[in-house]
């Protein structure tokens, strides 16, 4: 049996008609760029998000960045994140001329430890960036309770957790602002790149606005230096479709977790999934902790099942942040979880066989 990692062709089958549909009418407009499904997109995502306001851009990492280029985040500021997680965090956040001031992970759930972020607090920082990592919410009360106190922005990195909740509060509702990814391997994913900064703060949501256009405020009038942060109209109509499905896909995702947690769960060598307490997870990657890691992931690609490792290094160990000084001890929880973290196939087009073949497949390796 194949079990493929991702397979994006069975999802694009089901929706194909109604995709080619919305496009052909913007490739004979030729209403290439802020078309009118990206307003469309964004007032469907804020619905969907609960929030006020949303603004497409070009890329989840440029929702990052125009977010921080909004709150005026530069040179000489700090903002505290998280080292275990992919380099758009903190690649954003050093674009600004910014610092990247990393704090260890929960090794439960992976997301940044909330215990960790006061003790990191300083005169220059001026942000928080939890990252929602594998499809779950990072404990969001703790942090927001920090941010009051110090008056921080929240900057939400939700690329992976679009549809995730906390408490009742869906991704993105809870920062200052929250930031999407519409890669096409994410759980909402487009033809290609794009993004979303999502937030209840309109004044903010406008500035963005005029930050995704070079900072232009009227034709060829700059309030800011901005970037061309722009968003598809393919892109936007393409999600448009795909929005309506996500509710259904989430639901297929959790089924497959349920099968692995119920067969891996007798495997005393792997550490299934841990959601926390009140936290809706929508399983953008279904992620094991594995003695013996790299053993366990040549067997299952020596059977023909799918998996990979997000990820292998801690952003403190990057070659462009040795500047920051860290080494490899500082933070023992991002080392633990590069070593040992597997992720297996978990997209919702995937059969019950295969998804069991896959866990099996896993008991069978350390039987």
């Amino acid at each position: 049996m194949n079990v493929p990692m991702l397979d994006l062709k069975e999802q694009f089958a089901a929706i194909r008609e109604d995709v080619i549909e919305a496009i052909i009418p913007i490739l004979d407009a030729q209403q290439c760029v802020n078309g009118p499904a990206v307003a469309e997109l964004e007032s469907a995502v804020a619905e969907f998000c609960g929030t006020q306001a949303a603004v497409g851009l070009s890329s989840g990492t440029d929702a990052l960045l125009a977010s921080l280029m909004a709150l005026d985040i530069g040179p000489g500021d700090e903002v505290i994140t998280t080292p275990f997680t992919f380099f758009g965090t903190a690649g954003s956040i050093w674009r600004t001329g910014a610092t990247p001031v990393f704090v260890d992970i929960d090794p439960v759930t992976f997301n940044i430890d909330p215990a960790k972020i006061g003790g990191a607090v300083t005169e220059n920082t001026k942000a928080i960036m939890p990252v929602h990592l594998y499809g779950q919410m990072a404990d969001m009360d703790p942090i927001l309770k920090i941010a009051q106190m110090y008056g921080l922005a929240v900057i939400e990195d939700a690329a992976q957790s679009i549809g995730a909740a906390y408490n009742g509060a869906k991704a993105c509702s809870m920062g200052t602002v929250g930031c999407l990814s519409f890669y096409p391997t994410k759980n909402l994913g487009g033809v290609g790149d794009g993004g979303m900064v999502v937030t209840n703060d309109t004044d903010l949501a406008e500035k963005i606005r005029k930050l995704r256009q070079h900072g232009e405020t009227t034709r060829y009038h700059h309030k800011y230096v901005g970037g061309n942060f722009r968003l598809d109209t393919i892109q936007a109509a393409t999600l448009v479709i795909k929005l309506k499905h996500l509710d259904s896909w989430a639901a297929g995702r959790a089924a497959n977790a349920a099968i692995y947690d119920k067969i891996l769960g007798e495997v005393s060598e792997v550490i299934t999934p841990v959601i926390a307490d009140g936290c809706d997870s929508v399983y953008n990657q279904y992620v094991i902790r594995a003695e013996r890691r790299d053993e366990l992931q040549k067997h299952l690609m020596d059977n023909n099942v799918g998996c990979g490792i997000y990820y292998p290094l801690g952003l403190h160990e990057q070659e462009c942040f040795a500047s920051l000084g860290h080494s490899h001890e500082d933070f023992p929880e991002t080392e633990r979880a590069a070593e040992q973290v597997l992720a297996l196939p978990i997209y919702p087009e995937l059969t019950d066989e295969q998804v069991t073949f896959a866990a099996e497949t896993i008991r069978a390796f350390y039987a």
